[in-house]
């Protein structure tokens, strides 16, 4: 199928199409703030939360058949690559200490807690991706010892609560051979605190849902933008990423990529936080 696309860009069809939708409900802001005194949130009089399990259960199809995104190769035609994701890493800092169901979570007495919340649980994948298992059956894997993965919500969550998602190609279809840029990986950050997630993240004219422009159906981001919000990464590495197919100059998929990138470094730096897949990334960049 060949689909010609001006200022088409792979890379953010990629980070729309893998980006998580997840149920809300809305929450009184002067409570939350009680809740939560490590957060200032501008904006309306609620803030949107969601619970965990729900954010899992947007990967549990991605997890067993991959996420399509739709790629636009040099030569005009379209190919649908799917990946599929792995936990590669989360930490989970809560603003008030807490027992959950007597399971093990990990505290640390010091004066760090003042500034991030005290942490409830991180893992930090180190194995190689042929031995690892898609996030969904991890997640539930470590919730076996830590049920506070699937039991917490984004308000009881500090600011500094977040994951990256490891990204690997699996397929695409119709089959193209010699597409060596076809096997780039990608490594998301997401936040998961009800502190960072906000309307604007859901306003129509930010998101360019890759899916838009090759079906005349509304970005399902838009139309359930009052009752769910997107988790849009706020950082990016990447991995075997080279040549026009995913760097589009006129696009300025360059410029978006190295800030993701930045963000991604400095966040990293923030917590204090060896990240194996990131350092792997960075130093296998091409």
């Amino acid at each position: 199928m060949a689909i010609h696309l001006e200022n088409h860009s792979n890379l953010q069809c990629f980070l729309d199409c893998t980006t998580p939708i997840v149920k809300t409900q809305n929450f009184p802001k002067n409570g939350f703030l009680k809740t939560n005194p490590l957060s200032e949130t501008p904006g309306s009089n609620t803030v949107k939360w969601f619970r965990l399990v729900d954010l899992w259960d947007q990967y549990y199809e991605w997890s067993a058949y991959g996420a399509g995104t739709h790629v636009q190769l040099s030569t005009g035609e379209t190919v649908v690559q799917y990946y599929v994701p792995y936990l590669s890493a989360i930490q989970l800092y809560i603003t008030t200490p807490r027992s959950i169901n007597g399971d093990n979570g990990v505290y640390y007495q010091n004066e760090k807690i003042k500034r991030l919340g005290e942490l409830y649980f991180e893992y930090f994948e180190v194995g190689s991706p042929y031995g690892r298992i898609p996030l969904y059956d991890k997640v539930y894997e470590l919730a076996h010892d830590f049920s506070g993965l699937t039991s917490l919500t984004s308000l009881e969550l500090s600011p500094a609560s977040w994951m990256a998602v490891a990204w690997y190609p699996i397929y695409h279809i119709p089959t193209r051979c010699n597409v060596k840029e076809l096997s780039a990986c990608f490594l998301t950050y997401h936040t998961i605190s009800s502190m960072f997630q906000d309307d604007e993240f859901c306003k129509k004219e930010e998101v360019r849902c890759c899916q838009n422009q090759y079906f005349n159906k509304s970005s399902k981001i838009t139309a359930t933008k009052t009752t769910s919000m997107s988790l849009p990464p706020f950082g990016l590495a990447t991995y075997k990423v080279k040549g026009s197919l995913w760097l589009n100059s006129e696009t300025g998929d360059k410029e978006m990529a190295a800030s993701l990138y930045s963000a991604a470094n400095s966040w990293l730096k923030q917590l204090g936080v060896q990240h194996h897949d990131f350092t792997y990334f960075t130093t296998h960049s091409v």
